[in-house]
């Protein structure tokens, strides 16, 4: 897919909303518990998945519910999936893209492993990413030892490295590896007395927003020094698990946004899912997977805000 392309498809995605075609998840059982960069387990509110989940605290940080476009607009957005979707190419440098950035080991020098992208909250200092890049899981620890880099090209920093001053973890991914609970929000601490969301501003973060949506993902691959982008419509892999057809999406990518109804108006998306989960998100780089964002997303989003996030 060309670049004009991914602009092309930008645009139909402002245009037309986010695609949706099915309903939103069901409730299981379970009792979420978050853990910070300390290692000290808080727990949430009582109760199952999908349910418990405090209000959040930031206002229309968080959707809940996403339009369905009208019938002209899902027939130009299915047209574009149906002619570019499913493409890979260079991602465009944006302010969109630019919210997108790299996870580096150490500083921008270290290697980049992993993706990640800054969303909306109270603190305006908080990014969201896969779990399995900041916590090794059943029988690891937390990696501690990282920056986030938005916007990287080539070496090149345009907004900095951003340290980061917790993480937060749901406690079954700490106990289990629980691919189900694959998400990880990271409080960055600021930069020259500025938060993150104050410098290039953030996207929405969505919950409940049911599967079959169509989504636009960017991401870092490790060996390469430019982000990548790929649009397509997502299907459901299991109950909490989303699946999207984007080729050439390997290690380094794990933690990409998957965003969807993007406002022109606010230059915003909003983020449902990020690449991880089943296979912490996927096998082979071609198709990839994210944890279905629910309440228990939300619970872990509303712990991250208490921490200054």
């Amino acid at each position: 897919m060309t670049g004009a392309a991914v602009v092309l498809a930008a645009a139909l995605l402002a245009a037309c909303g986010s695609g949706s075609t099915a309903a939103s998840g069901t409730p299981a059982s379970g009792s979420p518990g978050i853990s910070g960069v300390s290692g000290a387990a808080v727990a949430a509110s009582p109760g199952g998945r999908g349910a418990g989940a405090a209000p959040s605290t930031s206002g229309e940080a968080v959707v809940r519910a996403l339009p369905s476009p009208s019938a002209w607009k899902q027939e130009r957005l299915t047209r574009a999936v149906s002619a570019h979707g499913g493409k890979t190419a260079t991602a465009p440098a944006n302010q969109i893209t630019a919210r997108v950035g790299a996870i580096f080991a150490h500083s921008g020098a270290g290697d980049h492993f992993c993706t990640g992208s800054v969303v909306q909250s109270q603190g305006q200092s908080m990014v969201v990413t896969a779990a399995h890049c900041v916590h090794g899981g059943k029988g690891g620890n937390y990696n501690t030892d990282i920056v986030f880099v938005p916007g990287y090209r080539d070496g090149a920093e345009p907004q900095g490295e951003w340290p980061i001053r917790s993480i937060v973890v749901d406690q079954r991914w700490i106990d289990s590896s629980d691919p189900d609970l694959d998400v990880a929000f990271l409080v960055l601490g600021s930069v020259d007395g500025k938060t993150i969301a104050s410098v290039l501003g953030g996207n929405k973060l969505g919950v409940n927003a049911g599967f079959g949506r169509t989504v636009a993902l960017t991401g870092y691959p490790a060996n390469a020094g430019e982000p990548i982008a790929c649009f397509n419509t997502t299907t459901q892999q299991s109950t909490y698990q989303m699946k999207i057809s984007c080729p050439a999406f390997p290690g380094g990518t794990s933690g990409s946004p998957w965003l969807t109804g993007f406002d022109r108006a606010t230059r915003t998306g909003t983020v449902i899912g990020v690449i991880g989960g089943y296979q912490q998100g996927g096998d082979t780089p071609d198709v990839s997977y994210s944890p279905y964002f629910d309440d228990d997303v939300l619970a872990l989003y509303n712990r991250a805000v208490a921490e200054g996030g």
